[in-house]
């Protein structure tokens, strides 16, 4: 089962997620074979960490459960909340398969949430410009409640303009970078 992660940080906690990352990369690496993606979110000045994604395949709900509330950034307080949500991996691939430029800019993370019949599906046009793509789900992998999505565009809402927009209630856009060990 795949699953969502993201840690939204806490405001004026840059300096202890400094404090922790090796925690923070050690506890990861528990998980490189089920890692999908990784990475940081950033502010509006695409330099203050903002957040943490991952992806990752897990047993069940109780494990990405585990996986998301004993990780030491959050059990120090680094986050401010955490949304997990069950997630199909619509492109089957994870953020190393990605054919676009490893060093390339305008990465984001895109949370849409919505309610009712699920939209968006079906990969959009252009996949080469997604990285990972796919619904977000009930526990049970039932119910759309939303998509997520990390894409290369020119922009924030050149990466928003990707999905359907009348049909979510809320939809984020976060710059975001691959992460893990350097």
């Amino acid at each position: 089962m795949e699953f969502l992660c993201f840690h939204r940080d806490r405001p004026d906690s840059v300096a202890l997620r400094a404090e922790l990352l090796e925690a923070h990369w050690s506890y990861m690496d528990r998980y490189a074979a089920e890692m999908i993606a990784r990475g940081p979110t950033f502010g509006d000045d695409g330099e203050t960490p903002s957040g943490s994604l991952h992806v990752v395949d897990l047993p069940d709900p109780v494990a990405a459960r585990a996986f998301a509330f004993d990780e030491p950034n959050y059990q120090a307080g680094v986050y401010r909340d955490v949304l997990l949500r069950r997630w199909r991996n619509t492109l089957g691939r994870s953020m190393w398969d990605f054919p676009g430029d490893p060093a390339g800019d305008n990465r984001y993370l895109v949370l849409a949430l919505g309610a009712g019949e699920g939209v968006d599906l079906a990969v959009p046009p252009h996949p080469e410009r997604l990285i990972a793509y796919g619904p977000l789900l009930s526990d049970d992998g039932v119910t759309w409640l939303g998509t997520a999505m990390l894409a290369e565009a020119s922009g924030p809402d050149a990466a928003r303009a990707i999905l359907t927009q009348h049909r979510y209630a809320s939809v984020e856009v976060h710059p975001w970078q691959p992460g893990g060990r350097r």
